[in-house]
This record gives C-alpha cells, structure tokens and sequence, in this order.
C-alpha cells in the first residue's frame, strides 16, 4: 500500500541519514505500537527487535524496515491486528530539557521515529524464530539464544512490515 505523507514541518530536524536512523532504533528500549478496535484507538508498549534490508547501491529501492514484535496468543492487540493489520509505531530517545528565557521557551530535547505498516502474525515455528531471535539480539545483545520447541509455540509473534519511516531529533 503506498500513500501519500506530509512532509516534517520542521524539516530541519528530520533525521534521513540511514545509519542514524538505526542508531536511534538501536538506543530504543520501547516501540510503541498505535492500534485500533471496535473499543477505539489505543498504544502498547511493546519489547522489539528489528532488521534492516540497506538499498543496493546503483539500484532502486529504499531500504526496508521490520519490526518484531511478541506477545500472548489472545487478547486486545492479537484481536486488533487480526481485524486490521495497519499499525502505527513510535520510538524516542530522551535527552533531556532544553531551558529558556520564559516558560514557553521550554522544550525537550529527544530522538525519535515514527513509523507505519502492516503486522502479520508468524505462521511457522522458523518464522518464530527468526523474529525471536531479532528481539534477543536487540534487547540482549550478546546473550545465548535457545528456544524451546513448546516455548515456539505457545508465544505468538509478530513482524511489521514498515511502509514509512520518519527520524526526528531535538537537540
């Protein structure tokens, strides 16, 4: 699906340089995933992990972007993303307040992305795995990674497929 985006009205802050896009992902805890239902919209915070497919050079393309995600079997989000797979993602870095002469010249200084895309829920144990192992690698680097067969298939996990990356910073 491709739709048309406004662009950042403060573009001087945009942040489109891929490697500080994934530098900022990379500091990131969090993602917070915006959803809807026949409740209303809401926001989960959420543990992730990611991969990133960089652009051939000398060929076309963007580079691609996708989230994994995992969770319970059931429950508000499973059933939200079943019945409408379009999802919101935001990710930010604080760095802090920036201080001013009067209180409307208060700010805070951050990193962010903003993102949109489609999650899909993994139909196969290796599909499980490999989002799982995206998740380790980003919130444990370093740590061993096993996987019991059970553990597979009693967890469901999610990958997001992103259509639209946005980066932000306030220094």
């Amino acid at each position: 699906m491709t739709m048309d985006h406004r662009g950042m009205r403060r573009a001087k802050r945009e942040v489109a340089d891929l490697a500080e896009l994934r530098g900022i992902v990379e500091k990131c805890p969090v993602v917070r995933v915006g959803s809807h239902d026949a409740e209303g919209v809401f926001v989960v915070p959420m543990s992730f992990g990611y991969e990133l497919a960089e652009p051939v050079p000398g060929e076309a393309g963007d580079a691609r972007w996708t989230f994994w995600l995992h969770c319970a079997s059931e429950g508000r989000k499973t059933d939200a993303w079943a019945a409408d797979s379009r999802v919101a993602l935001e990710l930010d870095v604080p760095a802090g307040v920036v201080s001013g002469d009067y209180s409307c010249a208060y700010s805070y200084a951050y990193e962010s992305i903003m993102a949109s895309g489609v999650a899909t829920r993994a139909t196969d144990a290796d599909q499980k795995v490999r989002g799982l192992t995206a998740i380790m690698a980003h919130m444990a680097p370093g740590a061993p990674v096993e996987f019991s067969p059970d553990a597979v298939k009693l967890v469901d996990v999610w990958r997001v497929d992103v259509d639209h990356l946005t980066g932000k910073r306030r220094e």
